[in-house]
């Protein structure tokens, strides 16, 4: 019997430490973009929601629509616009409401491009 099973049972250890210490692992994992505002124009919006694989973002309303539960954290989004998107370093994203996973982002007015 391999040695680091008789020490998990006789130590009652589990395979993480989540959520008393966040796992070092936790760090290489893709996370959702977080974006800024101030940089959001509504030219810059579209392109984000027209390279969005998963359509996660949309514009409607003069706000750029993120559904968080609908993203895949590929990436493109900042590969794409990096002035305006950011890692959000999040990856705890539960909720009770699926409504609480959909984020509005205000888009700049056009003269502000």
């Amino acid at each position: 019997m391999p040695q680091w099973f008789v020490t998990g049972l006789r130590r009652g250890v589990v395979t993480t430490r989540y959520p008393a210490r966040r796992e070092p692992a936790a760090d290489d994992l893709p996370t959702p973009p977080a974006f800024r505002p101030e940089w959001l124009s509504q030219d810059r919006a579209l392109r984000l929601a027209e390279v969005c694989p998963s359509s996660a973002l949309a514009v409607a309303d003069g706000e750029l629509v993120f559904d968080v539960g609908k993203c895949t954290a590929c990436g493109r989004c900042h590969q794409a616009v990096p002035e305006a998107v950011t890692a959000s370093g999040e990856f705890e994203l539960a909720t009770g409401r699926r409504q609480d996973l959909v984020k509005r982002i205000p888009i700049l007015p056009s003269s502000a491009s």
